[in-house]
């Protein structure tokens, strides 16, 4: 087993809209924390913070969101649609007893997160959000703001129907792998993690549907000026990612009625990974507290 990951459950939330495997660590009856991977991801992702969370008392879900993994792979772009993917996380709180959700996403697991803060308030406790800004804010600047426009260049490609998935395939998904490393400091990605991801990659329909994620915003009209929010957020952002410029954060922080934010200069894209020792007492204080962020 994965180093962090030797106390996780596995298991397959069958919903009534989609089925969706997830990791568990925690006590059952802890106030549930559902943690949203981004891509190209999977829930063994959040191995630095499961450990942390689930000591501290939280049950902790962290599903294989659909398109990824073993998950549900319903067929055509609009089953990723921003409104679906939330309504997923909604559903799965449902399944585990909780109507009133407290989130954690990285990538596009915290465009989710920002999602659900925009349209389900009502289901929303608390949201941490990990390098991404909210998907209105990045749509936006990948066509307005000339730093974000050149960091979203890979976003355009995969507009493309069959080519992005041959390039990802293509030599053991070592395009994908060098994406990864090359985007981290060094020593973020362990090389034992290779074999967990390239399964999660290789099952079918996986590389459509995942990238069906970024189709599915693309096609997308979204505010112009997204509503305030009103949800406690907490945002946390390396400021040397490559796929999201910094100002993308302040603006989405800016957002928030009840907002704190945690900057790592030498942080990444990858901060969850780089920075956890210092990354998860600060969750577990926010998701603990029942004070504004």
């Amino acid at each position: 087993m994965m180093t962090g990951m030797e106390d996780a459950r596995f298991g397959v939330a069958h919903l009534d809209r989609i089925a969706l495997h997830y990791a568990e660590m925690g006590p059952e009856d802890g106030p549930l924390v559902i943690l949203l991977h981004g891509f190209p991801d999977n829930c063994l992702g959040w191995r630095h913070q499961m450990p942390d969370l689930a000591k501290a008392g939280f049950r902790v879900i962290a599903p294989d969101q659909r398109g990824y993994g073993v998950s549900g792979k319903p067929r055509g772009v609009k089953a990723y649609d921003l409104d679906e993917l939330a309504e997923d996380v909604v559903a799965l709180g449902r399944h585990f007893g909780e109507e009133k959700l407290r989130v954690v996403g990285h990538d596009w697991g915290a465009s989710v997160a920002w999602w659900l803060c925009s349209t389900r308030a009502d289901k929303m406790e608390k949201a941490a959000m990990i390098n991404a800004p909210h998907p209105a804010i990045w749509k936006h600047a990948m066509y307005t703001d000339k730093v974000q426009r050149k960091k979203s260049r890979y976003v355009k490609m995969f507009r493309l129907r069959g080519i992005p998935e041959w390039m990802m395939r293509r030599k053991n998904y070592a395009a994908l792998i060098e994406a990864l490393e090359g985007s981290a400091r060094e020593g973020a990605f362990d090389k034992e993690e290779w074999a967990h991801y390239r399964r999660a990659w290789s099952e079918p329909k996986a590389l459509t549907s995942m990238i069906h994620w970024y189709r599915a915003l693309l096609k997308k009209e979204l505010p112009a000026e997204p509503p305030r929010i009103e949800t406690p957020v907490l945002l946390i952002w390396g400021e040397k990612d490559q796929f999201g410029d910094v100002s993308l954060a302040k603006k989405s922080i800016a957002l928030c009625e009840r907002g704190g934010t945690l900057f790592f200069a030498e942080g990444t894209h990858w901060v969850l990974r780089e920075e956890a020792a210092s990354i998860n007492p600060m969750l577990v204080t926010f998701l603990r507290s029942d004070q504004d962020a």
